[in-house]
């Protein structure tokens, strides 16, 4: 899940900071997501698919469809 978050933010040349603020989340946290190092609770795993207009299996590498 981290490396599509990371291709994700990429393409939009979005920066770490800015999706740890959409998370309100520390910078750190979100780049431990991104890292693998960590999961996500639901709700922050729908928004994130929200926020990027793809899936949650997209996300979790279930489906290539985004």
């Amino acid at each position: 899940m981290g490396q599509r978050l990371r291709e994700l933010r990429t393409e939009r040349k979005l920066p770490q900071r800015e999706l740890a603020g959409v998370l309100n989340v520390t910078l750190r946290h979100y780049q431990r997501v991104e890292h693998g190092e960590i999961n996500l609770p639901v709700l922050t795993l729908c928004a994130l698919a929200d926020y990027y207009g793809v899936t949650t299996d997209y996300l979790l590498g279930r489906s290539e469809t985004r």
